[in-house]
């Protein structure tokens, strides 16, 4: 089964005044639906808009798993742990929250900064905290994140150019630039597709794109 979501759809959040735009693909904040809650580990992907300047002050996470891609700009990061970086684009980071900490995301730079952030629900609480950021990663290659038993497949595609779709039981597409068609269907920037037990799927770029593809098991369960 496949489920499109627009990017139309999503919640409208941030702080215009403050030079932040949020669009929330799931519910977040103050915007609940009982009905969009989460797919498989994933939680949150949020498109993040920063004016120079801008930012999000010093807050806390606890037991998510927060990977973020850098679209355009850069992200300077600070968290209580004692990581201090630049988040470029094309880089990949991961923020392992664990038993819990804080941090700081802000645009230092002069020039807009355009960023995905996804959070996944790990499948065990507590722990300690654990911070890695890859430097262009490269297109294909799955990055794991392990506590949530997900990857994540980053795909550049030329136009025409076709890709497989993971034969997982969980599999979300968000489309970061360009265009693709899955399944019968049209997706632009912004766009996203729900995949549940896909098999045989293809992905086509309709036009030069770039897509974050998350491949999960079923939704994590405790107790």
């Amino acid at each position: 089964m496949i489920q499109v979501r627009r990017g139309e759809e999503r919640y409208r959040g941030g702080d215009p005044d403050g030079g932040i735009e949020s669009l929330h693909a799931f519910s977040f904040g103050p915007h609940f639906d009982p009905d969009n809650l989460r797919f498989g580990a994933l939680i949150a992907c949020n498109e993040e808009r920063l004016a120079a300047g801008a930012g999000f002050d010093e807050h806390p996470h606890r037991d998510t798993e927060i990977v973020t891609w850098v679209v355009e700009g850069e992200l300077t990061h600070r968290d209580s742990a004692g990581h201090e970086t630049t988040v470029r684009s094309g880089d990949l980071q991961r923020l392992s929250s664990a038993g819990g900490v804080r941090h700081v995301e802000r645009n230092a730079g002069g020039a807009p900064l355009r960023f995905v952030q996804m959070w996944l629900a790990p499948r065990e609480f507590g722990g300690e905290p654990a911070y890695e950021i890859v430097r262009g990663i490269a297109d294909g290659t799955p990055y794991a994140v392990p506590r949530a038993g997900a990857l994540l497949h980053v795909r550049r595609l030329t136009d025409g150019e076709r890709t497989a779709v993971p034969a997982a039981e969980r599999v979300y597409v968000h489309v970061v630039r360009g265009a693709i068609g899955i399944g019968g269907q049209r997706l632009e920037a912004g766009d996203a597709a729900r995949i549940t037990d896909g098999t045989e799927l293809e992905l086509t770029a309709l036009a030069a794109s770039e897509c974050l593809m998350w491949e999960m098991g079923p939704e994590p369960v405790y107790g």
